[in-house]
């Protein structure tokens, strides 16, 4: 697929950055196609249902817990006296070091160890007979959800002397996943989305309700070390392969675990995403705050975005279709042409929530369209 293409998805206005509290692929797409915002989409995600609803939870207890090489510091407390592995806080998550004299790690069986590939293999093949069934818009492209370095290890690893190790061991497993991805699924089908959570909590230096009270002791500056990490992994996508970035403020304990003054430091996180990603960027998503004033998207004004397509996590709290349009109008001022999306994924919500998560969906393409108009 040439880049005319891919300019051709953007055009498409609405983002579902990651997870749906529903047990399988096939209800998630489903409930995306019945609700007709699949049209509207140029990718779904499977809802990353099963270990991944979790989101890096589920490497704690799968991949990391048991490793020789790995210490297991804390799990998470027993519900009722019976084992658990969900954690409920950031207080009450997996949390791990690296053994001493320890100073590299490997995990075995690559390709598959961490369970992206597995399951994302498996989604596909759901996504692809459903679209050709009618069920999900002809169109759509498969969305791949997938953690960035620190992402993968940061909050997990609270001592920051254990990251050397851990984000080059983490790369080699997530690299060896990405390959098995992109030789599976045609790259024209094919969209995979990084998550830039510990990131975004990196550049801000807001890691002490993480428990990471360390980040600005770094012998590196964040930013070099995330621009590494990017640098190494996007160009592992084929460049037929849409890519994005999901800035993500975490919603463990509940959204936003970590709320920033205004979108300066978002836009520095574009800035850095664009300038060491090494292949064309399709879109980043951006989380908004509600009932924010006019000094909040100021920043926006630095956007140097170029043909990225920005989607703005404004879907929630609809009721109040004041702030929504607030908020559109306010990001209007500063870019001609974005799409709209939920801040965050829905792993956290109960399954009978989604009915109004959709028609939330809904509402806000439809008063989009009107303000436009």
């Amino acid at each position: 697929m040439n880049k005319d293409a891919s300019a051709k998805d953007m055009e498409k206005d609405l983002m579902f950055v990651g997870s749906v509290p529903l047990d399988t692929s096939e209800e998630v797409f489903r409930l995306i196609g019945d609700s007709g915002l699949s049209a509207a989409a140029p990718c779904l995600p499977d809802g990353e249902v099963g270990e991944r609803q979790y989101w890096i939870v589920g490497l704690g207890y799968r991949v990391y817990h048991g490793h020789p090489d790995i210490e297991t510091v804390n799990r998470p407390a027993p519900i009722n006296g019976i084992e658990n592995w969900r954690a409920t806080s950031s207080a009450d998550n997996w949390t791990f070091r690296v053994r001493d004299g320890v100073t590299e790690i490997h995990f075995g069986d690559p390709g598959w160890r961490l369970g992206y590939a597995r399951d994302a293999l498996n989604s596909y093949f759901v996504f692809k007979t459903l679209r050709e069934a009618g069920a999900i818009a002809d169109g759509s492209r498969f969305q791949v959800c997938l953690p960035l370095t620190y992402s993968g290890i940061g909050t997990l690893f609270r001592d920051i002397g254990d990251w050397p190790v851990m984000s080059a061991a983490y790369e080699e497993a997530m690299a060896a996943e990405v390959a098995m991805i992109v030789a599976k699924i045609p790259p024209d089908d094919l969209a995979i989305q990084w998550d830039f959570c510990v990131e975004l909590g990196m550049i801000e230096g807001g890691g002490a309700k993480s428990g990471h009270v360390g980040w600005k002791d770094l012998q590196t500056p964040p930013a070099e070390l995330i621009g590494a990490s990017i640098a190494h992994m996007a160009p592992l996508i084929p460049p037929e392969v849409m890519l994005g970035f999901h800035l993500c403020y975490g919603t463990l304990g509940g959204w936003p675990m970590r709320p920033s003054n205004d979108l300066h430091r978002a836009v520095d996180a574009v800035d850095l995403i664009l300038d060491r990603a090494g292949r064309r960027v399709d879109f980043v998503h951006i989380p908004i705050l509600d009932n924010v004033g006019s000094e909040y998207f100021t920043p926006l004004q630095d956007l140097n975005h170029g043909d990225t397509k920005i989607f703005f996590g404004v879907i929630h709290n609809m009721s109040d279709q004041a702030d929504f349009r607030h908020k559109i109008s306010q990001c209007a001022q500063y870019l001609d042409d974005f799409g709209i999306a939920a801040p965050c994924g829905f792993g956290r919500y109960s399954a009978v929530e989604m009915a109004a998560v959709i028609e939330d969906h809904q509402t806000a393409l439809r008063v989009l369209d009107e303000m436009r108009a």
